[in-house]
């Protein structure tokens, strides 16, 4: 794989034209307020409701991009992608409607809610155990068998143009911001909503946010290259990966301001909040943005009436799971 310094980065140019793709398609998700948030902290918070996405997270956007670009022999041959669940489901859904087959590489543990709706979508799923074995691996024996298309969950450029289609509604909704906290796992959606902040709100300050048992990404950006950690145990699944990619971390590197860390238990008091004050269903994924603002913020209050975007990645949880979270104390 080529060096990031040589490699042919999307733009926001790739944002746009992904955005002509998707619409019709993908929903424009709702941009949500809190009256508790600004009276807490003071600011602005504007929520970028992307629970609210087909399939229930982001990544439809950037999977649909990518598929809608596959000419005759490929969407007759096939997608197949890897995932722990949201790009599983955006994959298979997209291909769907696009009358294609797909096929997933999910680990064993992946949330049933997940499973069963990746088979519900009409993908063939292949099972892994994400401790012991190699997705990557697994998934491109399978493409080379079956002649498929391989999809990444977020180390390619139609995917990242993809999802960078949220932060552009943002913004596009809002104005400009002060700052913006992105759910960060390899990247794709921070990379994506990076490249639509530097060309919509250049002074905006961007955040990634990652579980603290996966710091591979602030390891990464203070090491000024990709670091690979070990599987992180976490809740947030969707942010279980072990690495950025090539392309991801060359934006992030270059138009991210900085990338925090928060714990699992912050992130059950983040669902707790949009549950309990916004009424909405949120994956522990899905709460790492503001999970990161509000542990930024309790560090050093904002200034007065700051404008602060949050993009809620995903609402695709267990039920009983999401409960027995809600529940502890």
């Amino acid at each position: 794989m080529k060096a990031c310094s040589t490699m042919q980065l999307p733009t926001y140019d790739d944002v746009i034209a992904a955005a002509a793709r998707i619409e019709g398609h993908a929903h424009r998700t709702p941009v949500l307020q809190s009256a508790t948030a600004q009276a807490r902290w003071g600011a602005q918070f504007f929520f970028k409701c992307e629970n609210f996405q087909r399939m229930g997270a982001f990544k439809f956007r950037g999977a649909f991009n990518a598929l809608s670009k596959f000419d005759a022999a490929q969407r007759k041959a096939g997608a197949i992608a890897f995932s722990s669940g949201n790009h599983a489901q955006a994959v298979a859904l997209s291909a769907r409607m696009l009358g294609m087959p797909a096929v997933i590489v999910m680990p064993q543990d992946a949330p049933a809610a997940k499973l069963a709706a990746t088979r519900g979508y009409g993908a063939e799923v292949v099972l892994y155990d994400r401790f012991t074995e190699d997705r990557e691996a697994l998934t491109q024996r399978l493409a080379a068998e079956r002649g498929m298309t391989l999809v990444p969950p977020y180390d390619h450029p139609d995917v990242i143009a993809g999802q960078g289609t949220a932060a552009k509604e943002l913004f596009e909704e809002t104005g400009a911001l002060d700052r913006l906290y992105i759910c960060l796992g390899g990247g794709g959606l921070t990379s994506g909503s990076a490249l639509a902040a530097r060309a919509l709100a250049p002074k905006c300050k961007v955040y990634g946010v990652e579980p603290e048992a996966g710091d591979d990404g602030l390891q990464s950006l203070r090491a000024g290259r990709i670091v690979r950690i070990a599987t992180p145990k976490t809740i947030a699944d969707g942010a279980q990966t072990q690495y950025l990619g090539e392309y991801t971390f060359g934006i992030i590197r270059r138009d991210v301001d900085d990338i925090l860390t928060v714990s699992d238990a912050q992130l059950v008091e983040a669902m707790r909040f949009f549950a309990e004050r916004m009424k909405m269903v949120v994956e522990p994924t899905g709460c790492l943005s503001f999970a990161g603002a509000c542990k930024a913020l309790e560090e050093k209050p904002p200034a007065k009436g700051e404008r602060i975007g949050i993009i809620v990645s995903g609402g695709n949880v267990d039920l009983a799971r999401y409960a027995e979270l809600l529940a502890a104390r």
